[in-house]
């Protein structure tokens, strides 16, 4: 297992293409650059069809890669103001600076979250948003000890929780992701967040 510190990986990440992991509030996290996000895909054998999210340390660093009118921005901070930092994904119209490797099959949105963790919080305040999805292959439950999440991708940077003061709790459940439809959410995960 390759464990790092935290240093060690907002250096990795800034150096060359390479996948992390580290535990959010939900389930453990597979991640990379947003403009490396095909190795995402390729590791975990994901179709094309199923979206990456976008996770940031606040909806600051998130919303340049989303689009919206000041009506619909007003809404969405407000349900932020409620559920972030949490487990709640919004699934926003993107702007041209989202990747389009985040959602190849529509590049016409993007799921975004602010993780309740600080671990999480940390590396993102350090590293910018990166492209994350639940540690497992693509069909199979999520991982959630960093020994099985290294076995299954064994060239992924695991994130050291041992030498920290904050321990590795997660829910072990997915975030709740609701789509803006223009007028209002639509439930596509229920998950531990209920609006």
């Amino acid at each position: 297992m390759v464990e790092v510190s935290l240093e060690k990986m907002v250096a990795s990440l800034a150096e060359r293409p390479v996948l992390v992991s580290f535990p959010t509030d939900t389930v453990p996290a597979i991640a990379t650059r947003p403009s490396h996000a095909e190795l995402i895909y390729r590791a975990k054998r994901r179709p094309p069809e199923k979206p990456l999210i976008l996770m940031g340390a606040s909806l600051a660093d998130l919303l340049p890669y989303v689009v919206g009118n000041a009506e619909a921005i007003a809404t969405w901070q407000a349900i932020t103001a409620r559920h972030w930092p949490g487990q709640l994904t919004l699934v926003l119209p993107a702007s041209d600076k989202a990747p389009k490797m985040m959602n190849p099959e529509n590049t016409g949105t993007l799921g975004i979250r602010v993780p309740n963790h600080p671990l999480a919080i940390e590396l993102l305040s350090q590293t910018g948003p990166l492209a994350t999805t639940s540690a497992n292959l693509s069909g199979q439950p999520p991982l959630i000890s960093p020994v099985d999440i290294s076995q299954t991708f064994p060239d992924a940077l695991i994130l050291s929780v041992a030498a920290s003061d904050h321990p590795a709790v997660s829910s072990g459940k997915p975030s709740t992701v609701v789509k803006w439809t223009g007028q209002g959410w639509q439930v596509l995960r229920q998950g531990e967040v209920t609006l």
